[in-house]
């Protein structure tokens, strides 16, 4: 089995920092728009090196995404950056009539999405934003599991013609992806190879899952864990390559049991290659206030119950 080192607890929003930092030295055309939240979204590095290309909109969410819509059209790339409930529910309209439908290249950057916000509670816990994001025709979907990936992830969305959804944690989590990586839209990553099982696993669970398949390997069971960094558009592929393999799958995701990478996958297995699936989620609930590692356990989004769920995926073969 594959062993990952942890090199330092870090946010995948700050990954997003680096790689927005990044993307504008490369290319002019980059700018950054947020709601009063500069700080939250680790644009502070970006607006003090372009503050000509940095423009606070303030607490105006839908005018920031109209904004956006026509800088994209006049041929700039428009970051714009807030919580996750703020940039997908309570703009869905903007969204959908004014990035989607015109196919606009903006890039909507959303921090603080999941449980794992903790202490702000269910208010800001968004758990269903991926669903939201994915019913939108022509809408990529990118949930990174760390640091380092979430900077590649940036960088890949600026060089990417049209809208993408980036999705990103405030708590500390392992960084253990490699640092000079390519991220590439609609490729999914073998992590660890396996034989007995396929665990598929998004964001933060994707370190959960290696820790669970190490778990699995004590009791000789193999599993195979495959990060789905990009949910849409789902490589189909490398999924059903694995599955066919294994014989089994697990889904894993910090999101609700409605719309996110579990029935995207359960959907491509009912037309393509039915087998056996167990699925973790925050189920059909909302948040509630707590840390974020207590409510990973609570909700079930942990090592422990990931390989709890393999297990019964195997007994099912």
């Amino acid at each position: 089995m594959k062993k990952y080192t942890d090199t330092g607890k870090k946010d995948t929003r700050s990954g997003f920092g680096a790689g927005l930092l990044e993307a504008g030295r490369k290319d002019p055309r980059v700018l950054a728009l947020t709601a009063d939240l500069k700080g939250s979204l680790k644009m502070d590095a970006f607006a003090a090196e372009f503050p000509e290309r940095f423009i606070q909109c303030g607490i105006a969410e839908a005018n920031m995404v109209g904004a956006a819509a026509g800088l994209a059209i006049s041929g700039k790339i428009p970051f714009i950056g807030s919580f996750a409930e703020f940039v997908t529910g309570r703009v869905y309209d903007q969204v959908r009539q004014e990035v989607a439908y015109g196919k606009a290249n903006v890039k909507i950057a959303s921090s603080h999405a999941g449980i794992t916000l903790g202490e702000d509670g269910a208010t800001h816990q968004t758990m269903e934003d991926v669903a939201l994001m994915r019913a939108l025709p022509g809408m990529v979907v990118i949930n990174p599991c760390d640091f380092n990936q979430t900077k590649a992830a940036t960088l890949a969305a600026a060089a990417y013609d049209g809208p993408v959804y980036l999705r990103f944690g405030r708590p500390g989590v392992p960084n253990f992806t490699p640092e000079d990586q390519e991220f590439v839209i609609g490729k999914a990553l073998v992590m660890n190879e396996g034989s007995d099982v396929t665990i598929l696993a998004t964001g933060h669970l994707v370190w959960e899952s290696l820790l669970a398949a190490e778990q699995l390997e004590a009791e000789g069971i193999s599993a195979e864990v495959i990060d789905i960094a990009t949910i849409k558009p789902l490589d189909e592929e490398a999924i059903l390559a694995s599955i066919g393999k294994t014989g089994a799958a697990v889904i894993a995701e910090e999101h609700n049991m409605t719309g996110g990478l579990g029935e995207a996958v359960a959907g491509l297995l009912v037309r393509k290659a039915p087998a056996p699936a167990e699925f973790i989620n925050g189920g059909d609930r909302f948040g509630q206030t707590g840390t974020p590692s207590a409510l990973m356990k609570a909700y079930g989004l942990d090592a422990e119950h990931i390989a709890e769920a393999a297990r019964k995926a195997v007994a099912r073969k």
